[in-house]
């Protein structure tokens, strides 16, 4: 017998007959059946009510089975149909309207046919019915269809509240250490090594604080499809390498037993070296975030069957069996009490099965349970072409920085100092403008070879500003940088039609800057 869920959603139209006597169900079983109609015969008030729970489009009683006692039980089932529910009842009666029963028995959904009814008439009043059944089933649809869009908003609006109370979490963990640092600074100006512990904290923050963000622009490109694969003929090994470079910090920090098990030969794939180390590091990072302090991380690589396998194995919390379904699910995290103070975003794994995913392949988890360790599979097709690998161009040394004349141009004044301060430093002769009208009135006398130009300025944006700047000739080689916090291909691609040569997000390191000033 079907559970009562599976009844909710049963589909059927099939009509139950309870007749006086067998010979009369077995004749308007054979009517029904010569139409096309599925009947069935109810060998009592229970049976009868079992096979309407079962799923019915209609139910065939007589006027001498409404007198019976046992009716009871079944107008008490018929009483208890859910909301959509009004199952048709068709009643054969002598008397027709007046037959006494029908009175007493306060059925909602009646057709009452006279008895004996010609085959003609009652065929077409169980079509009939079966119509109006089938029109009860589809609200049912829709009432079931508008219930699971309500949880699954339901479901959204909670992750993404906690995803905002994580966000909030995960910000304020690296914040809040720069504005220390920030004081200390402040308090003891003189002392070299207490600045230099200070700024290395503070540079280290502001990294985790820039991978937050690239992490959730990621994700968004993703979703749009806006993110391109720079493919080429990699070896995993060298994947591997990348990615734990990263990791080092991470892992150092909680004194964990790191153990890596790489093959003697090439295991190559047709892959983007930056997008699969990204998965690989989000991997061993989880595995460090989850993994209590000395633990245990093993990182193995092999060639299975024609495919690269590399997996993360960790000593941690472990994953619960309702876990391992969601894992790679956005916002999804295995401990929301947020003891650990780099729970992350949960965004990490999603961001994995995506770029794994791109590459054609696949990344499972498994775990025995809590407090148990996990495992994280990443399964990549092997690159069946034998081609010789390609060296790398050697990248020139960059030229020793000359003094230059940069225009910096921000409406935030704060940042615009700060750049133009750090530019100073490196020996530049630095005008700040905090506007697009005022950068472009001060050029002509300033005369810049390099200009960073914020983009999202009020007034004058920077793409007016690059458009405009072009139009003289006399800057048609000035080193044109577009310095924003846009940073997707689109915007790229704009800055580049505006007359930008480049295009940073910020912040920019100061290594960047220096690599593009040493270009002139």
């Amino acid at each position: 017998m079907m559970t009562l869920h599976e009844r909710d959603h049963s589909y059927s139209e099939r009509v139950v007959v309870l007749a006086p006597t067998a010979r009369d169900a077995e004749v308007t079983g054979r009517l029904l059946s010569a139409a096309g109609i599925e009947g069935v015969v109810g060998h009592g008030w229970g049976h009868a009510e079992s096979l309407i729970a079962d799923g019915a489009g209609a139910l065939m009683v007589t006027d001498l089975t409404l007198t019976d006692p046992g009716f009871g039980q079944l107008l008490r089932a018929l009483e208890a149909q859910p909301a959509w529910s009004n199952l048709p009842v068709l009643a054969l009666c002598r008397q027709g309207l007046d037959t006494p029963a029908l009175r007493e028995a306060r059925l909602r959904n009646l057709t009452v046919l006279d008895r004996p009814a010609s085959t003609r008439s009652m065929l077409s009043a169980v079509m009939t019915a079966l119509r109006g059944r089938r029109w009860q089933y589809q609200i049912r649809d829709q009432i079931d269809s508008l219930l699971r869009a309500d949880r699954a908003l339901r479901l959204a609006d909670q992750r993404k509240d906690e995803f905002l109370a994580t966000l909030a979490h995960e910000l304020r963990n690296p914040l809040a250490p720069i504005r220390t640092g920030l004081q200390l600074l402040a308090r003891q100006p003189d002392n070299p090594a207490r600045m230099k512990s200070v700024t290395d904290m503070m540079e280290r923050q502001m990294n985790q604080l820039l991978h937050l963000i690239d992490d959730l622009l990621e994700v968004s490109r993703i979703s749009t499809g806006k993110l391109k694969l720079q493919r080429e003929r990699l070896d995993m090994r060298s994947v591997v390498d990348t990615a734990l470079e990263s990791c080092q910090p991470l892992i150092a920090r909680g004194g964990h037993q790191l153990s890596v098990s790489l093959p003697d030969h090439e295991v190559l794939v047709d892959g983007d070296l930056t997008r699969l180390a990204q998965s690989v590091s989000n991997l061993v990072n989880n595995a460090a975030k989850y993994t209590p302090d000395g633990g245990r991380i093993e990182v193995t690589l092999q060639s299975v069957d024609q495919e690269a396998v590399l997996t993360v194995r960790d000593s941690g919390i472990g994953l619960p069996a309702d876990m391992i379904a969601r894992v790679f699910d956005m916002f999804a995290q295995v401990n929301r009490s947020l003891e650990r103070s780099q729970g992350g975003l949960g965004i990490g794994l999603a961001l994995v099965r995506s770029l794994v995913q791109m590459h054609g392949g696949e990344v499972l988890a498994s775990s025995p349970g809590p407090a148990q360790g996990s495992t994280f599979t990443i399964r990549l097709p092997l690159l069946q072409e034998s081609l010789p690998p390609q060296q790398p161009a050697a990248m020139p040394a960059p030229a020793a920085a000359k003094a230059l004349r940069v225009l910096v141009v921000d409406d935030n004044e704060d940042a615009a100092t700060v750049l133009g301060l750090l530019l100073s430093l490196a020996g530049h002769e630095v005008r700040v403008e905090h506007s697009g009208q005022a950068a472009l009135n001060v050029a002509p006398a300033f005369k810049p070879q390099a200009i960073f130009c914020d983009v999202g300025m009020p007034g004058m944006g920077g793409y007016e500003f690059a458009a405009r700047l072009r139009q003289d000739p006399n800057f048609a080689k000035t080193l044109l940088v577009a310095l924003t916090g846009w940073g997707s291909e689109e915007d790229k691609k704009r800055s580049r039609a505006a007359g930008f040569d480049e295009h940073l997000t910020k912040p920019a390191s100061e290594e960047v800057l220096t690599a593009l000033l040493a270009r002139l």
